[in-house]
C-alpha cells in the first residue's frame, strides 16, 4: 500500500506529453461549451470562459482523478438557473452577484465535506431518483434551448410553455438559425460516432462564425465579448445567503454525483486509486475560485473528462493545462463576436440529448415497482416544478429514504421450542425504527407459550443493532427476568458486540 501511494505521488508530480495534448484538445472543446452552459445558467457568455479557465487551475493540485475535467456542466448550470431565476433577472448585475455567492456556498460545502471525510455522502442518492431526475433535466435543457436554436423570442415565460409556443409558431422561426443548429447537432452527434475526439463542436463554431460574418445572417449573435483576464470578485450579496442555503446544498451534493461517477468508473477501469474525500476538496476549491472571478457553480464534465482520457492524459495536470489554454485565449475572445447564439444552443442540446433515457427509466419496473415509482415520480416532478427543479430533487431523495426506512422496518422472525425453552431469532437490521416490532413479536410469543421459563435469543441474523435497539433489548431481558425467566444470548454479531459489552454486560453478569 505504501509503495502504491509513493508511485501515485511520483506520477502525479510529473507532467507527461499526453497531458499537454489532452489539455489542449479539451480546451478547444471547453471554450464553446463553457459559453453555452453560461447561457443555460442565465449568465453572460464570457463568465463561462472565466469558470472554464480559473477553476481547473485551482482544482488541479487537489484533484484525485487524473482524468476529471472541472468547469461548467449542463446539470449544474440548470440547477443554478433554477435557484437564482426566482431571485433576480437572469444576466442582471444582481443575478451575477447571486451566482458568485452560490458558487462560494457550494465551494464551502464541498470543501467541508471533503475535509471532514464525509465523501461517502455522494453515494446516498438512489439510482432510480438520479435516473428520473437526469432524464427530466435533460429534457428541460433541450426545451430551454429551442427558442435559441430557432432564433425566436417567445412572449410566454416558462421553459415548457415557451417551448410549446415556439414550436407552434413556425412563422417566427429564423431559418438561418435552424440550419446552423441542425448542422451543429449533426456534427457533434455524428462526429462522436466517427471518433470520440472528432472536433465537431469546434468545426460547428468555425462554420457558424464564417456564415454569420460572410453571409446575410439575421439571427442573434454573441456580440461584444469582454477581453482580458477576470478581475477578483470580493463583494457578495450576503443578505441573500439564507435564500440560497437549500439550493447550494442540492448543487453541492447532486452536482458531485456526476464527477464521482466519472472518476470512480475510470479508476476501476484503469485500476488506479481514487479518493472521494480528496475529490470533494478539489471540487470545493474549484467553486471557491469560480466565486472569486464572478462566475457560477462548476462541476466535473463527463464529455470533457472522456475526451481528456482518450486524448492521452496521464495525470491531473491535464486539467490545469486546459484551464491555462482557456486563460490564454481570453484576450482574444473578441473573435467570437459573430458567433450565432443558435450554435451555442445546439451545442447544449447535442451534449445532453443522450441523457434522456426513457428505456432505462421504464426498465426499473423489471427490478422493483416501488423503486421505479420513485424514479418516475422524480421525473414527473422535475418537469412539473420547473424551474424549481431543486424541489423535485429534495422530494425524490425524501421518497428514496422513506422507502428505505420502510424496508428496514421489516424484520423476519424465527422461533421454535424444545426442551431448552423458547428460541427467538430476529433477522434484519435492528434500529430504533424497527425495535418495537421485536418487542411486540416477543411479547406475543410469551403469551402463546406461558410455560416457558428459559429464553434463548439468537442474534446472528441481525446485521446491525443501534443504541435504541440495544436499550430495548436490555429492557426486554430485564422484564423477562422479573417474570422469572432465564435469558441467554447467542451468536452476537461483531457489529453489535460493542453495544452488548456496554449496554448488556451488567445483565449478562447477573
Amino acid at each position: 500500500m505504501e509503495r502504491s501511494t509513493q508511485l501515485k505521488t511520483k506520477k502525479a508530480s510529473v507532467i507527461y506529453p499526453g497531458d499537454f495534448l489532452a489539455g489542449l484538445s479539451v480546451a478547444l472543446l471547453a471554450i464553446p461549451q463553457a459559453m453555452a452552459y453560461a447561457g443555460l445558467a442565465g449568465m453572460p457568455a464570457y463568465t463561462g470562459l472565466y469558470v472554464a479557465a480559473i477553476p481547473p487551475l485551482a482544482a488541479a493540485y487537489f484533484a484525485s482523478s487524473p482524468y476529471l475535467q472541472t468547469g461548467p456542466v449542463a446539470l449544474t448550470a440548470l440547477l443554478t438557473f433554477a435557484v437564482l431565476s426566482q431571485l433576480a433577472a437572469p444576466g442582471s448585475p444582481e443575478y451575477i452577484g447571486l451566482a458568485a455567492l452560490l458558487a462560494l456556498m457550494v465551494g464551502v460545502a464541498r470543501l467541508a465535506v471533503g475535509l471532514i471525510r464525509l465523501g461517502s455522502v455522494a453515494y446516498l442518492m438512489s439510482q432510480p431518483m438520479l435516473i428520473g431526475f437526469t432524464s427530466a433535466a435533460a429534457i428541460l435543457i433541450c426545451f430551454s434551448q429551442l427558442s435559441t436554436v430557432l432564433g425566436v423570442q417567445p412572449p410566454i415565460e416558462g421553459v415548457l410553455a415557451g417551448s410549446v409556443w415556439t414550436l407552434t409558431h413556425p412563422s417566427f422561426w429564423e431559418w438561418g438559425s435552424l440550419i446552423l443548429s441542425l448542422l451543429t447537432v449533426t456534427l457533434v452527434q455524428m462526429g462522436r460516432r466517427l471518433h470520440p475526439l472528432f472536433p465537431g463542436v469546434l468545426i460547428a463554431v468555425g462554420i457558424g462564425i464564417a456564415y454569420s460574418h460572410w453571409w446575410s445572417y439575421s439571427g442573434p449573435i454573441l456580440g461584444e465579448v469582454p477581453t482580458g483576464f477576470p478581475h477578483l470578485h470580493w463583494s457578495f450579496p450576503w443578505a441573500s445567503l439564507p435564500a440560497l442555503l437549500i439550493g447550494s446544498g442540492v448543487i453541492a451534493i447532486l452536482g458531485f454525483a456526476e464527477p464521482a461517477s466519472i472518476a470512480r468508473t475510470y479508476a476501476t477501469q484503469d485500476r488506479i486509486p481514487w479518493d472521494a474525500n480528496q475529490e470533494f476538496v478539489g471540487q470545493g476549491v474549484a467553486n471557491l475560485a469560480a466565486a472569486f472571478v464572478g462566475g457560477f457553480p462548476v462541476g466535473g464534465s463527463f464529455s470533457r473528462s472522456a475526451a481528456n482520457r482518450l486524448a492521452g492524459a496521464k495525470t491531473r495536470w491535464s486539467g490545469a493545462i486546459t484551464g491555462g489554454v482557456v486563460l490564454f485565449f481570453l484576450p482574444f475572445a473578441a473573435v467570437l463576436h459573430d458567433l450565432p447564439r443558435a450554435v451555442l444552443g445546439a451545442i447544449v442540446i447535442a451534449t445532453v440529448m443522450n441523457l434522456v433515457r426513457p428505456r432505462q427509466l421504464l426498465g426499473l419496473l423489471k427490478y422493483s415497482r416501488p423503486q421505479a415509482a420513485i424514479g418516475l415520480l422524480t421525473f414527473l416532478l422535475t418537469l412539473a416544478l420547473a424551474p424549481r427543479i431543486e424541489i423535485a430533487v429534495i422530494i425524490g431523495v425524501a421518497l428514496a429514504v422513506a422507502h428505505h426506512l420502510r424496508r428496514e422496518q421489516k424484520l423476519v422472525f424465527d422461533h421454535w421450542t424444545d426442551a431448552g425453552g423458547l428460541h427467538f431469532k430476529p433477522q434484519g437490521v435492528l434500529w430504533f425504527g424497527s425495535a418495537y416490532t421485536v418487542e411486540a413479536e416477543f411479547a406475543e410469543l410469551l403469551v402463546k407459550h406461558p410455560e416457558v421459563t428459559d429464553v434463548k435469543l439468537h442474534l446472528g441474523g441481525l446485521g446491525r443493532i443501534d443504541l435504541s435497539a440495544a436499550i430495548m433489548f436490555k429492557q426486554l431481558m430485564e422484564d423477562a427476568k422479573t417474570a422469572g425467566m432465564k435469558v441467554e444470548l447467542f451468536d452476537v454479531p461483531p457489529m453489535a458486540k460493542s453495544w452488548v459489552d456496554r449496554v448488556w454486560q451488567e445483565d449478562l453478569e447477573t
